[in-house]
């Protein structure tokens, strides 16, 4: 017999699909029915919580291969010798929108890549701009929140966005970079990714420095204006994704050169910044991009909520040679995104394809939802035991381990903690060009115009401090186009 045959969730073959068994030909329909019993109650089951961020997606699978050797920096097995590569998994996604939203809104793109290492599997989340919006997660959902829908309307709202950003004013770096073209780039193989974050890496000497973590596309950086990227909202919300799946599909490839910026624990002690505030980056003329390797997408996943819907990222998940930082925002993700998974897919997420370490696993976790313990078999499940060899090796002690509060140096706070404008600035008038400060005045005006209600006069005021302070220019051009009247308070707390 073929095959083929038509079975049911357990392998029972059956024969009548589209037709409800019923007592006579005009019913009513039987209970005894288990096949339409269970056609329906997993069609209902089908749909997992959506991330609460980063809901609309795309991903694909490729490599990483290691050109440049960095294992003076870091004992990661990946980096013990250039040739090395892995097989990865990349997601990229939109910040603020939902599932079914436009992929071509003005929004940060989520940037993450999981290594399948022999070290076990390293997940990079970061996102296509080197800063944030805020630098301390107790933010992060208020933040969040503005981002989203109001409670009464169930609409978008200009107005609690630029309110939250006008009482932050450490978010201004990323919301000219927001406001710029790089907020609607032409897809996601034409953009830059970054760890964002400050990482650690430790060396075989257990020497430690500081690094920040940079994708540079292979492909020419692309980015729509304002009105083509509203017009293909309408013409083809998903054109992201099927600007990636027809690229790989054609053999185009999409390819990003991997670098490091390394900071030494002297240089970051004398850094005008704190290094670990995710607001603030390292100018690369003081700490110059180093070529690590190379990542390529090459294949689409066969199923896309097994493979992109159910892949889950931790900035948690980083292997020896690889650590973390002070970083606050940082910090918080390292709890945030493993119980975001553990709710959004399960206790058991990691034993899924996508997520599954393709080496060796060895622990004591065991049963919970979807538990597939078939790689343990009869093992114990716990330690210490009588029964198996498995025992904690030294060489993987954590680096951190070894410091006392006398190692830390206290990044808590320093004199320019509050300078949240000198890089905006250096931003407007050093990175862009007369086009680039055109579009983005004129996308922050756009923006800013949906302000409204009584405390429309206030917040845009607000705001508009926070402009004239990172530069003059900017902050007359907003106000001119607002046609909001510069009275001598606002300029008092602009830059000199």
């Amino acid at each position: 017999m073929s095959d083929r045959k038509l079975t049911n969730s357990s392998g029972i073959a059956y024969y009548d699909h589209e037709d409800s068994q019923t007592a006579g030909p005009k019913g009513p329909v039987l209970l005894q029915d288990f096949i339409l019993q269970e056609n329906l109650a997993h069609f209902v089951r089908e749909r997992i919580p959506e991330r609460v961020v980063h809901a609309k997606g795309t991903g694909a699978y490729g490599k990483f291969t290691v050109t440049h050797d960095i294992s003076q920096f870091t004992k990661a097995q990946l980096f013990s010798k250039v040739g090395n590569s892995c097989r990865i998994f990349t997601r990229f996604s939109t910040v603020g929108g939902e599932k079914g939203s436009a992929d071509t809104e003005r929004d940060p793109r989520g940037f993450a890549v999981k290594f399948y290492t022999e070290d076990g599997n390293w997940d990079l989340v970061g996102n296509n701009t080197p800063v944030f919006f805020i630098k301390d997660a107790k933010k992060f959902p208020d933040f969040i929140h503005t981002q989203k829908r109001l409670p009464k309307t169930n609409l978008k709202s200009a107005t609690m966005m630029w309110d939250f950003w006008s009482f932050n004013p450490e978010s201004l770096h990323q919301v000219l970079i927001l406001m710029s073209d790089r907020g609607t780039p032409y897809g996601y193989r034409h953009m830059h990714g970054f760890g964002s974050h400050t990482f650690s890496m430790i060396n075989a000497s257990n020497e430690r420095v500081w690094v920040k973590l940079h994708f540079k596309t292979k492909q020419e950086i692309k980015n729509f204006s304002h009105d083509d990227a509203v017009k293909m909202k309408g013409e083809n919300p998903d054109f992201a994704q099927e600007d990636l799946m027809t690229a790989i599909e054609e053999g185009n490839f999409p390819k990003w050169t991997l670098y490091i910026q390394v900071m030494t624990g002297e240089q970051a002690k004398e850094f005008r910044w704190n290094p670990f505030d995710v607001t603030k980056v390292w100018f690369h003329d003081e700490f110059p991009l180093i070529e690590v390797g190379e990542m390529e997408l090459n294949e689409i996943p066969v199923n896309y909520f097994a493979h992109v819907e159910q892949a889950t990222f931790s900035p948690s998940n980083l292997v020896n040679g690889i650590s973390f930082s002070p970083d606050k925002m940082l910090q918080g993700r390292l709890f945030s995104y493993p119980d975001a998974h553990r709710y959004r897919v399960g206790a058991n997420s990691h034993l899924l394809k996508v997520n599954r370490c393709p080496f060796t696993v060895n622990n004591y976790q065991r049963d919970g939802a979807m538990a597939d313990s078939s790689q343990y078999k009869d093992a114990p499940n716990y330690y210490p035991n009588s029964f198996d060899e498995i025992k904690p090796q030294s060489a993987y002690k954590n680096f951190e381990e070894d410091l006392d509060s006398n190692h830390v140096a206290n990044f808590n706070r320093n004199e320019n903690d509050d300078d949240h404008y000198t890089q905006p600035g250096l931003l407007y008038t050093k990175a862009m060009n007369e086009t680039d400060r055109q579009n983005l005045v004129s996308n922050i005006v756009a923006s800013m115009k949906g302000i409204t209600g009584p405390k429309r006069d206030e917040i845009i005021n607000r705001q508009l401090c926070h402009f004239f302070r990172a530069n003059i220019e900017l902050g007359m051009k907003i106000a001119m186009a607002l046609q909001v009247n510069i009275d001598s308070n606002m300029m008092s707390h602009s830059t000199k």
